[in-house]
């Protein structure tokens, strides 16, 4: 007996004939379009509790989760070093909140500086790399504290380190 195909014109938009190995036809899968499924709350952040997946998480992996974005402090200790023929700091240490952007700190040293917004200002961590303005610094201070717990940030009016 030959393979049972079903014509395209009797199938419904949103079904999809599909015919097994031994060319019987086979019954007809459904894939929904329309537009209430596709607004359904795609990007809705799900809570665990709400989660039918996360329900039986043991109550640490919760309290981990829930803390996983969380910074350990508020502020951030900063230590500015000049370098090359950069004016020395005012003061040398600051705290900034650990949610601002790394941004924050090249504004607040130029403020303290009083150096223009036309001029070079070039801001190292760690004198090795310079972070992206969007950068958080509660993160970078996370991954490049040094030994007293504070974030090292090496400025300059010229290109000083790779």
């Amino acid at each position: 007996m030959p393979p049972t195909n079903i014509p395209s014109a009797s199938l419904p938009t949103n079904a999809v004939a599909a015919s097994s190995p031994a060319g019987i036809a086979s019954p007809l899968a459904s894939a929904s379009t329309s537009d209430e499924d596709e607004d359904s709350g795609e990007g809705i952040p799900l809570s665990m509790s709400a989660s039918t997946f996360l329900t039986h998480l043991p109550p640490d992996a919760t309290e981990a989760l829930q803390a996983a974005g969380r910074f350990p402090q508020d502020k951030v200790v900063v230590r500015f070093k000049s370098v090359g023929a950069a004016p020395a700091p005012r003061h040398e240490v600051c705290k900034i909140s650990a949610t601002q952007n790394f941004e924050a700190v090249v504004v607040f040293l130029r403020r303290m500086l009083k150096v223009q917004q036309s001029d070079s200002l070039f801001l190292y961590v760690n004198s090795a790399f310079a972070p992206s303005l969007d950068e958080v610094v509660g993160n970078l201070h996370r991954c490049f504290k040094n030994g007293q717990d504070q974030l090292v940030v090496a400025y300059s009016v010229t290109p000083a380190f790779g």
